[in-house]
């Protein structure tokens, strides 16, 4: 019965990490665009930042992101230095003599431990000529143990980073060798030990199922292994196979890969598990201590969902510098372009390198307030979200009509205008967000399995 469910509602969709989705983005914002949103930002309100890293020293077959590999240093020497002429070109358009604030800033890749420790330590010096880091500010990085020297970690300390991401998707050697990502839970350890010793005591891990070779008892050793290391965070992302979009997926044996009913059985184990170890389900995909800040916000109704998936970061503002990186501003979204010669070309020449984006609407907003409450909370109460906006929740009757059948499933209660998803629901939440997308259009989407 239960993998029938799955079936029926494992649709392609996106991940909502924004609404409206990256897809539906489009040229007519641009710079300029941009720069007039910058300049209308709110001195008053702490802005967020995203730095996102574009290189690897070797290419992970299951990688979705925007990355490029190398062994040499020179070209990512190069954009350090472009990304520091994009920190100041950037900054600079905000309103002028206005003090800004910064509460959260995450550095993403790509590998941001290919990074000198000299340039981790200019980049974050650029930052702070600009802009206050409050005390309380979380900085944090994502890290690839296999490339995360002591120099490195030294200079994060200086820099005031306190919450480290770490990569390790699986343990198991096979699979491992299957995606080209090979590193011993030994050296995760030591890198973790290192980290903790600094005083950066904030640990993510992430890991992935619906991977090659993985089986439920494979999964199972490696969520033990890893809740050994006492992470306070663990993000669980299933593999996404899009070799239409990222070529080097191809390299994967398809064979290998687990079918429907495998997949979900490893996604259940997982959240099994680590319920049996003592962890908060977090939405979705994130699972946290129940003394962790993450575990706090959900209880309390503050949890937040942006680019880098669930968050604590309650910014109005996010600013987003490097390659493909998106901004998300009180009036709408805009992304750099993602092809590195060009955004390197265009940050020198004085300009934002925005490709795309999309201006909000008041629809727009409304819609992507409910699509948050469901990711985050897997609940909504539609009467007091619309009444922020000045509406009534009469409006969504259609909405309400078409999940009527996820109520005869199982998969979400609705009493009146409130809706929440039951726990055989919590893995399908995407699809009872998308009752709610205006953009999407089934027949034509090359998003991933929801799950």
């Amino acid at each position: 019965m239960q993998l029938a469910l799955y079936e029926k509602y494992d649709l392609r969709l996106p991940r909502y990490t924004s609404y409206p989705t990256a897809p539906h983005f489009h040229a007519d914002v641009n710079d300029e665009v941009f720069e007039g949103w910058l300049g209308g930002l709110d001195p008053a309100q702490p802005l967020s930042l995203y730095l996102h890293v574009p290189y690897c020293e070797e290419m992970c077959w299951f990688c979705g992101c925007n990355t490029k590999i190398t062994k040499n240093y020179k070209p990512v020497n190069g954009y350090v230095a472009a990304l520091l002429t994009e920190i100041e070109g950037t900054l600079g358009k905000l309103p002028k003599d206005k003090n800004f604030s910064v509460s959260h800033i995450h550095f993403g890749g790509g590998s941001p431990t290919i990074l000198k420790a000299e340039d981790l330590r200019a980049i974050m010096a650029a930052i702070r000529s600009r802009l206050e880091i409050l005390d309380d500010a979380e900085i944090a990085i994502e890290m690839d143990p296999r490339t995360a020297t002591d120099d490195f970690m030294e200079a994060m300390v200086e820099c005031g980073f306190n919450r480290a991401s770490i990569g390790i998707q699986d343990f198991n050697q096979q699979v491992q060798t299957a995606v080209n990502r090979i590193q011993s839970m030994q050296l995760v350890r030591d890198v973790i030990a290192k980290l903790r010793s600094h005083g950066i005591c904030g640990i993510n891990v992430d890991l992935m199922y619906g991977l090659p070779f993985q089986s439920v008892e494979s999964l199972r050793e490696t969520v033990d292994q890893t809740v050994e290391l006492c992470p306070d965070r663990l993000s669980v992302f299933g593999y996404a196979h899009v070799p239409w979009m990222k070529k080097h997926q191809q390299l994967i044996p398809t064979e290998a890969l687990p079918n429907t009913e495998e997949r979900w059985a490893q996604y259940e184990e997982i959240q099994n598990r680590l319920a049996k170890h003592g962890f908060v389900a977090i939405g979705l995909d994130h699972f946290a201590h129940q003394a962790d800040s993450m575990a706090r916000a959900l209880h309390d109704g503050l949890l937040h969902r942006n680019f880098q998936g669930y968050t604590t970061d309650r910014a109005e503002a996010l600013i987003g510098f490097g390659p493909s990186a998106i901004s998300s501003l009180p009036q709408g979204y805009a992304q750099n372009d993602p092809a590195l010669a060009r955004w390197q070309r265009a940050v020198e020449g004085g300009k934002c390198a925005i490709e795309k984006g999309v201006a909000l609407t008041s629809e727009d907003k409304l819609r992507r307030d409910i699509i948050n409450e469901l990711m985050c909370n897997l609940a909504v109460d539609l009467d007091p979200v619309c009444a922020s906006h000045g509406i009534s929740a009469d409006r969504f009757a259609p909405e309400l009509e078409r999940i009527k059948a996820m109520t005869r499933d199982g998969i979400v209660e609705v009493q009146g205008n409130y809706i929440k998803l039951s726990e055989l629901g919590r893995p399908l939440v995407r699809a009872v967000c998308a009752a709610f997308d205006t953009y999407l259009n089934h027949a034509h989407g090359r998003h991933s399995q929801a799950v």
